[in-house]
C-alpha cells in the first residue's frame, strides 16, 4: 500500500488485553497495578515510531449492551467480566492516549469494530489508504484496495490475497463464514456440525449462505444439508452478528483524525506516576530537545585565575558548598576530568573546565589546585552526588579530602532503598518538581559550550537544594546518625578498595581460556554426533528440534515458545540419555569463559595490572555491597574451574593474599532477634549449630550421631528458615516429598519456638508499618504486604523476615571495614583491604605485617 493518504486505525480494547495478558503482574510502589498500561504504551510507542502516522486514531468498546444483545442476548455471555487488575489501568491508558493527541473513537451501544468500519468507509470515500491493527478477525472482511490489516510486530500487511491464504475465503465473505461455522470467542453459535472446513467448501462453491439456502436441495449429503434447513435461522443470525455495521453515528472528519502535538508535561506526570522509569527518561530527552534552553544570569562560566581565586573566596565566606565532578569514565583510572561546578547560593553556580568555551584560559593545573584548596579545607562543607566520586578523585591525586555534607545518592538511598534512582536527575524531579532534566553534560575537548554550562551549574544547584531536603529528611525520619556513622564513612574505605584494585595474572587465565576451548570444541564435536547431524548448540528451537523431534525424548515443559530445553529439564533428560548432559557441559563452559575469564582478562588496567571493580553502595535493598565491571562477588566458588579460576587472583611481590569471615553471621543475628534460648545456648557453647539443628529436628541424643545427609539438611533447614522457604522450596532444596520437607519445619519451630514467634511478629509489625528495620535502623518499604495478588504478599512476607537478618549482617560488616580501614591508615599499614563478598574481606597483606593484620582483623 502506497504511503500518500494513510490513516491508521487501532482496535484498541486488543491491544489492551493483549498487554494485560502478555506482562505478568507489574505495579508501581503504591500498589496500583501497571501490566496493562506498560504494555500498551510499548505498542503505541513502537507503532509511532516504526510508521510515523500523520493520520491515527484507536476505537474502543464501551462497557454495557450493543445492538448485537438485542438480536441475541448471549452474544458474548460466555466472556468473564473484566479483570479487576485491569480496571483501574484504563483511565491511565486513556490519559496517554490524551497526552499524546492521538483521538480516541467509542460509542455506547457499539463494540470498536463497528467505529474501525465506520472510519474505514469515511477514509475510503475521500481516497485515504486504511491500516487496520487488530487480533480480531471479524476485522478482516473490511479488507479491499484500499484498507489492510497491519501486523504491527513483523509490517506485515494483509491484503485480499492474504485473506483468501488466511482464511480459505474473500474479505467479503467472512461474515458469511462465521455465519456458518460460528464464533466461540464471542459466542456466535453458527450451524451446529458445520466447521470452517465445511464452511468455507460451502462458500467456494455457492458464494455466500443466500445462494446456498436458494441452492439447497443441490446440496450433497442428505444429513448436511437436513442440518442447513434445520438451523437456517441461526446462520443468518450469526452472519448478522459478524457483520460489520459501517454507519456508527459519529461526527467525524479526516482532520479529527490527525495526530496533534505530544503534551509532554502531561506525558512526564503520567509516567513519573506509573514508575516507567526508561520512558520516563526518553520523554523528558524529547521535552528537552524541543525546548531549547538559555543560561541564567547566575550560571557562571569560570574562565581565568583570576575568577578562582575569587571563587575559592566566596566559598571559603559561605562555609558549604556543592560540588561534583564530570569524568569521561565509570572506571575512576581511566577517566579524563572534564571539568566540575559549584554552587553556595539558591540561584548562582560556576562551571570550570578546561575545554572549548569560548575566551577559556584555565588550564588543568589550575582546576587541580582549585579542587585541592576546596577538599582540603576542613571549614567548608562540602554536599555531592557521588561522595566516593570525591574520595576517588583525592587519592588518586595526594589529597586530603575532608568535612564531606551531604551525598545526596546515599541519603536517598537510606530513606527508600527501593526508589529506582537515586540520581540528581531522578531526586530532583520527584522531590522539587518541574520537569525532568538532563545534567549529562558532552565534554568534547574539556567543554561542550553553553549547553555544558547549563547542564552542570543545574546540576549544582540540584545538589545544593536537595542536601538541605534531605539532610532535614534523614533528621525527621531518624536515620541521620546510620548516615554520619555508617553509610558516609564507608564510601573513603570503598574508594581506598577500588584504587587498590586486584591482582590478577592475564597468562593464566588467558591459557585457562585456551584449554576450555579446546574441551568445548571436543564437546561440540560429540554433541554433533550424538545428534546425527550439525545444528546450533546455543539455539533453543534448533536444539528442541534436535532433543524431541530427532531424538524423540520426551519433552518435560512447555513455554510459549515450545518445549523448553532449560538446566532444569537437560538434568532430568540426561538420565535417560547422553546428549542432553554433553548439552549442560557446554553450557556451563561456554559461560564461564565468556561471563568470567574471557571478561576478567578484558577489565585488567593496562597502567596497573589490576582489576579496578566498582563497589556499590545504593543498588540492593537489604543494604548488602554489591560489585560491578566485574562482579567480584560472584567468581565461581565450587568445582575445579572454579578454583582454577581462582587461582588467577594473586598478590603482589612480598604480599600475600588473606581472607577473613564471619561465622555464621545470620543465623547469630536471628539468635539475637528472636531471643531464642536454644540457639543462643548453641552459639555460646560454639557447637556445630547445623549438627544441633539436626540432633532436634530428627531426634538425635548427640551430634556425634548425625550423619553428613543429616547435617547437610539441617543446614538447608536452618537457612531456608531465614529466607522464608516453604515446605514447597525446602522439598526441592533436599529433593524430598513436600510432607516430610513440611514436617521438618514442623519440627524446628517445634524446638525454636522463639524463632517461630520473631517471624510472625516482624510480619505483623511490618505490614502495620509498612517497612521493616535491622538492628542499626536502616529501613526497607514493602509494599508487597498490602497487596491483593498472594504471590506478592507471600514474597512480601519473606522480605519482612530476610532483610532485617541480611540487613543486619551487612551493617556488621560495614561497621568492620571502618574500623578495619581506620586502624591500617593510622597504623600505616602497607597491607590493602581488596574485596568484600557479602560476610567475608579479602586483604592483600605485606608479608612483613601479615600477624598484626589478623590481629586487627
Amino acid at each position: 500500500m502506497e504511503d500518500k493518504l494513510r490513516l491508521y486505525i487501532i482496535d484498541g480494547t486488543s491491544i489492551v488485553y493483549r498487554a494485560f495478558h502478555a506482562i505478568p503482574d507489574l505495579r508501581n510502589s503504591k500498589g496500583l497495578p501497571t501490566n496493562a498500561v506498560y504494555g500498551f504504551i510499548q505498542t503505541i510507542r513502537k507503532i509511532l515510531r516504526d510508521f510515523n502516522p500523520v493520520y491515527m486514531a484507536i476505537a474502543f468498546d464501551v462497557k454495557g449492551p450493543t445492538m448485537r444483545h438485542e438480536k441475541f442476548t448471549q452474544y458474548k455471555a460466555q466472556r468473564p467480566p473484566m479483570p479487576d487488575l485491569l480496571v483501574p489501568q484504563l483511565p491511565y491508558i486513556k490519559e496517554f492516549l490524551a497526552a499524546l493527541n492521538i483521538p480516541v473513537l467509542e460509542k455506547e451501544s457499539y463494540e470498536a469494530d463497528d467505529i474501525i468500519a465506520t472510519v474505514v468507509k469515511m477514509a475510503s470515500s475521500v481516497g485515504f489508504k486504511t491500516c487496520v491493527i487488530t487480533a480480531d478477525k471479524d476485522i478482516y472482511q473490511l479488507v479491499d484496495a484500499n484498507t489492510v490489516i497491519l501486523d504491527y510486530l513483523t509490517g506485515e500487511e494483509s491484503g485480499t490475497q492474504e485473506v483468501m491464504e488466511k482464511f480459505g475465503v474473500g474479505p467479503g465473505q467472512i461474515a458469511d463464514l462465521i455465519g456458518l461455522a460460528g464464533d466461540s470467542t464471542d459466542n456466535i453459535p453458527g450451524v451446529p456440525g458445520i466447521g470452517l472446513k465445511t464452511a468455507v467448501k460451502l462458500l467456494k462453491e455457492y458464494g455466500s449462505i443466500d445462494h446456498i439456502f436458494s441452492n439447497i436441495e443441490a446440496i450433497s449429503g442428505e444429513r448436511l444439508r437436513e442440518n442447513l434447513k434445520k438451523h437456517r435461522d441461526d446462520a443468518l443470525l450469526s452472519r448478522e452478528l459478524a457483520r460489520l455495521h459501517a454507519e456508527v453515528p459519529i461526527e467525524l472528519d479526516l482532520e479529527a483524525v490527525k495526530l496533534g502535538k505530544t503534551d509532554h508535561e502531561t506525558l512526564i506526570r503520567l509516567l513519573k506516576e506509573l514508575e516507567f522509569e526508561k520512558m520516563l527518561k526518553e520523554a523528558a530527552g524529547e521535552y528537552a530537545k524541543s525546548s531549547p534552553k538559555v543560561a541564567p544570569e547566575g550560571y557562571i562560566s569560570i574562565k581565568d585565575e583570576s575568577q578562582i581565586k575569587s571563587l575559592v573566596q566566596e566559598i571559603r565566606k559561605q562555609k558549604r558548598t556543592s560540588i561534583t565532578l564530570f569524568l569521561s569514565d565509570e572506571e575512576f583510572l581511566r577517566a579524563a576530568l572534564y571539568g566540575l561546578s559549584v554552587a553556595f547560593t539558591e540561584d548562582r553556580a560556576f562551571f570550570m573546565t578546561s575545554g572549548a568555551i569560548q575566551g577559556n584560559i584555565v588550564t588543568p593545573d589550575n582546576i587541580r589546585d582549585f579542587i585541592k584548596t576546596i577538599l582540603e579545607d576542613d571549614s567548608i562543607i562540602k554536599d555531592t552526588d557521588n561522595a566516593k566520586s570525591l574520595y576517588l578523585y583525592a587519592l588518586k591525586n595526594g589529597v586530603r579530602l575532608k568535612n564531606i555534607g551531604m551525598d545526596i545518592s546515599i541519603a536517598s538511598y537510606l530513606l527508600d532503598p527501593s526508589r529506582a534512582s537515586h540520581t540528581v536527575e531522578a531526586l530532583s524531579y520527584e522531590l522539587l518538581g518541574g520537569m525532568p532534566e538532563d545534567f549529562s553534560i558532552r565534554g568534547e575537548g574539556g567543554g561542550g559550550g553553553e549547553d555544558d554550562l547549563i547542564k552542570a551549574c543545574g546540576k549544582a544547584i540540584k545538589i545544593k537544594a536537595l542536601a538541605h531536603l534531605l539532610d532535614k529528611k534523614l533528621e525527621d525520619e531518624r536515620l541521620k546518625a546510620l548516615y554520619l556513622s555508617l553509610e558516609l564513612p564507608l564510601t573513603e574505605v570503598l574508594a581506598s578498595m577500588e584504587i587498590a584494585g586486584v591482582r590478577v595474572d592475564p597468562d593464566i587465565l588467558k591459557n585457562l581460556s585456551k584449554e576450555i576451548s579446546v574441551l568445548i570444541e571436543d564437546i561440540e564435536r560429540s554433541v554433533y554426533a550424538l545428534a546425527g547431524g550439525v545444528f546450533n548448540i546455543n539455539s533453543p528451537k534448533q536444539l528442541s528440534k534436535v532433543l524431541f523431534e530427532d531424538l524423540r525424548l520426551k519433552p518435560i515443559k512447555k513455554t510459549k515458545t515450545g518445549y523448553s530445553t532449560g538446566e532444569e529439564v537437560l538434568t532430568e533428560l540426561a538420565k535417560v540419555h547422553e546428549l542432553p548432559d554433553r548439552i549442560l557441559n557446554y553450557r556451563q563452559l561456554a559461560k564461564l569463559k565468556s561471563t568470567y575469564i574471557d571478561s576478567l582478562v578484558a577489565l585488567i588496567n593496562p597502567d596497573t595490572g589490576r582489576i579496578h571493580t566498582s563497589f556499590n553502595q545504593t543498588v540492593t535493598a537489604t543494604g548488602r555491597l554489591s560489585s560491578s565491571r566485574p562482579n567480584l562477588q560472584n567468581i565461581p566458588v565450587r568445582g575445579e574451574w572454579a578454583l582454577r579460576i581462582r587461582e588467577a587472583f594473586v598478590a603482589e611481590k612480598g604480599f600475600v593474599l588473606f581472607s577473613a569471615d564471619y561465622s555464621q553471621i545470620e543465623l547469630r543475628i536471628v539468635a539475637h532477634m528472636a531471643s531464642d534460648p536454644a540457639l543462643i545456648d548453641a552459639f555460646k557453647k560454639d557447637e556445630d549449630i547445623h549438627a544441633r539443628t539436626a540432633c532436634e529436628v530428627f531426634g538425635l541424643k548427640s551430634p556425634s550421631d548425625v550423619t553428613p545427609e543429616q547435617r547437610r539438611r539441617a543446614k538447608a533447614i536452618n537457612f531456608g528458615i531465614i529466607y522464608g522457604m516453604g515446605p514447597y522450596g525446602l522439598s526441592l532444596e533436599l529433593g524430598i516429598p513436600v510432607e516430610e520437607a513440611e514436617a521438618y519445619i514442623t519440627s524446628y519451630f517445634n524446638h525454636y519456638r522463639s524463632v517461630k514467634e520473631f517471624i510472625e511478629r516482624t510480619i505483623v509489625q511490618a505490614r502495620s508499618i509498612g517497612y521493616t528495620t535491622t538492628l542499626f535502623g536502616r529501613r526497607r518499604f514493602i509494599p508487597e504486604l498490602k497487596g491483593d495478588v498472594e504471590a506478592n504478599v507471600r514474597l512480601g512476607e519473606r522480605l519482612a523476615v530476610n532483610t532485617p537478618i541480611q540487613g543486619t549482617a551487612a551493617d556488621i560488616i560495614k561497621a568492620a571495614m571502618i574500623r578495619i580501614h581506620r586502624r591500617m591508615r593510622d597504623e600505616g599499614l602497607r597491607s590493602r583491604m581488596i574485596i568484600q563478598i557479602h560476610d567475608e574481606l579479602v586483604f592483600e597483606a605485606f608479608k612483613g605485617e601479615l600477624e598484626l593484620l589478623s590481629a586487627v582483623v
